[in-house]
């Protein structure tokens, strides 16, 4: 009996401490067995027993200071914790950085590390306006970009001996809006709040250093992160797909990467949004404190979400927004593309739904936000109609509707192309709808956009404004009279991050028939 009750007791144990672990919300952002995720010199960094170890020797020093980025995604609100052992010279982990000008180089806020225990425990700015707290420092950054400390964690000496020197310690970094707080062992080494709104930054890379000089090695395992909620902002997920189609054509990375971009320069002081580029995200903790997210990429089997419709539906439990742009409205009919009508409130259904080129006229819109600021426009693109919506249009409002010419049913019946009843509808002359938003009966909110088969479509500011009016509302934003207005993007701005993408191949010339 004794026996039992200890195997109950241990399998009880294990059970809570096995709750607990998944309760605490971090995620594993190192597999521990390879560089999978990251990006760095692999000639510097290599994945070992558990652990990401980064060496410099005398036979090849390195001339700058180098990094290993997380490749998978960037880091906004957020606690980190992670071990870290250093058998020399100096090293640091990067937070909320940016690119610097040399390869594999990062600027920005440094969890600093030394072998020496000088350092360790501050807050310094590489390349980035220097020290910004050290160690036993509380400190407010001003406008002017220079720390004034403001209080005392303790003395840094003492501080500094909670750090065990050559051994493993834990690091715990803890980013809520515009401070950061910096614990090594449990123990609070610094905190830095940065009111220098013209230099601060909110999210970026996240990264470890090799420092310059003298040969070093360092060593950082159990890494893992957590997302904190956005309490001043609405956070924007945008899932980019991968290249496709001709240039200048689904260019889901491009147009992704230029909406969020103008909703961080012009509405940051109400949004903060990120793009995973390339398909689903690889990052874990992508969806944790996002308050929408919006796929722009290919359909049918290729569509991102295809094989993740339990984040879908994880999503829409917590009343997170879900929007879709252009080829992602389709899944394939069934099961993906009820989750997608769940979703946003419609999707394209094959054998039903078409797919033509035409020029959409939008003369009247509906009194409703995501119609703000939007004014009659003509303009060419893809534009699906025709879409399998939720029942009785229930939750649904059209945003962009217009009539579908004639020319639009030349194609004979197919999949995608045509079928009887949509003739029949374009005969009437039935206004279709092409921009819709939808309150999802659980709660949460969702848009499909047909439009943006042409990226230059971008530059038309109601389509544009009618796209991202759609991403602010969903995401739970008060849409102004004039609408979240962002400036016609310049052929610069259109350009930039465009896929390389290969010429398609010329269609085989049909065979002569053989004279008899």
């Amino acid at each position: 009996m004794i026996r039992l009750i200890t195997a109950f007791t241990f399998f009880l144990l294990l059970s809570i401490s096995a709750s607990m672990a998944q309760e605490d919300g971090f995620s594993s952002i190192f597999d521990g067995k390879s560089l999978d995720g990251w990006k760095g010199d692999t000639s510097l960094w290599h994945a070992v027993d558990g652990m990401i170890v980064g060496e410099t020797s005398a036979e090849k020093p390195i001339t700058y200071n180098q990094f290993l980025q997380w490749a998978d995604g960037e880091v906004d609100d957020f606690e980190l914790k992670l071990e870290f052992k250093i058998e020399s010279g100096n090293s640091g982990i990067q937070i909320r950085s940016f690119e610097g000008g040399n390869p594999n180089s990062l600027r920005g806020y440094q969890a600093d590390i030394d072998f020496g225990g000088n350092w360790v425990g501050t807050n310094y700015g590489e390349g980035f306006r220097g020290v910004l707290a050290k160690r036993g420092e509380k400190t407010v950054i001003n406008e002017d970009g220079k720390p004034e400390i403001t209080g005392s964690l303790g003395d840094p000496k003492e501080l500094g001996s909670h750090v065990k020197k050559g051994d493993w310690n834990e690091y715990h970094i803890i980013a809520k809006g515009f401070t950061i707080v910096q614990k090594i062992n449990g123990h609070t080494m610094s905190e830095v709040t940065d009111e220098d709104t013209d230099t601060r930054r909110r999210a970026g890379l996240l990264g470890f250093q090799l420092h310059v000089g003298q040969p070093m090695k360092v060593a950082f395992r159990k890494i893992r992160l957590k997302r904190l909620p956005l309490k001043d902002v609405k956070k924007i997920v945008f899932v980019a797909g991968k290249p496709s189609h001709p240039a200048r054509t689904h260019e889901h990375n491009a147009g992704s990467l230029l909406l969020a971009s103008q909703l961080n320069k012009h509405h940051g002081e109400q949004i903060l949004a990120t793009v995973y580029q390339n398909g689903w995200p690889s990052d874990p903790t992508a969806f944790q404190n996002a308050d929408a997210m919006v796929m722009f990429a290919d359909g049918g089997q290729r569509h991102p979400a295809f094989f993740h419709l339990k984040t879908l539906a994880d999503l829409r439990k917590r009343k997170v927004g879900i929007g879709a742009i252009h080829y992602a409205v389709e899944m394939v009919p069934g099961e993906t593309n009820d989750a997608l009508i769940q979703s946003i409130g419609g999707a394209f259904e094959i054998d039903y739904s078409v797919n033509p080129h035409w020029v959409a006229d939008y003369k009247t819109f509906p009194d409703h936000p995501v119609a703000n600021g939007v004014k009659p426009f003509a303009i060419e693109d893809e534009w699906y109609f025709n879409m399998r919506f939720a029942e009785g249009m229930k939750g649904v409002t059209p945003i962009l509707s217009a009539v579908a010419p004639a020319e639009t049913m030349s194609r004979p019946d197919g999949h995608h192309s045509g079928n009887p009843e949509v003739r029949k509808m374009v005969a009437k002359g039935e206004k279709q709808h092409l921009c819709w938003v939808y309150e999802r009966p659980e709660g949460g909110r969702g848009f499909g956009f047909t439009g943006c088969h042409n990226h230059d479509n971008w530059a038309n500011d109601s389509f544009r404004t009618a796209a991202v009016n759609a991403i602010g509302w969903i995401a739970g934003i008060k849409i102004p009279a004039e609408g979240l207005s962002t400036p016609t993007p310049s052929k610069e701005q259109l350009d930039a991050n465009l896929d390389p993408k290969p010429p398609r191949k010329p269609k085989p010339k049909p065979k002569k028939a053989k004279a008899k």
